[in-house]
């Protein structure tokens, strides 16, 4: 999960016969408070954008819950809802991971080692972004 300028929030790695919708809500609640120029920080998100992976009815219900106005494509519409205009930050995002090679491949032998070297990659590409926001 990534904010607008596509820096990682959250980041957390399934075995791959899981699909994308299962940890969606739960990485959403995990996401940190949105800092604001000045008073409380948001706690959540005003709206949350994805693909067809992520349109599933429990999303969608799990979304409005949270009072989050979900712009996910449901499956089974034809192609074309212009959610690819938006969501190219977060592919971008997605292939900075790629360019690390211990990544590419699964060589860990637990999850968790897997996970930290995705949280590692996550921090080195938060302190890219970052230096170039500035």
């Amino acid at each position: 999960m990534t904010d607008a300028h596509g820096i990682p929030l959250v980041v957390v790695t399934t075995p791959a016969n899981v699909h994308d919708s299962r940890p969606a809500i739960a990485m959403l609640d995990a996401m940190p408070k949105i800092p604001g120029p000045r008073g409380r920080p948001r706690v959540k998100p005003d709206v949350v954008l994805g693909d067809r992976a992520y349109g599933t009815p429990r999303n969608m219900a799990a979304c409005l819950e949270r009072r989050i106005t979900p712009l996910l494509a449901w499956p089974g519409l034809p192609h074309g809802s212009g959610l690819g205009k938006l969501r190219w930050v977060v592919e971008s995002s997605l292939a900075w991971f790629g360019h690390n090679r211990r990544l590419k491949l699964c060589y860990e032998k637990t999850p968790a080692y897997w996970q930290a070297f995705h949280d590692l990659a996550a921090s080195m590409i938060c302190a890219r972004k970052l230096r170039w926001i500035r």
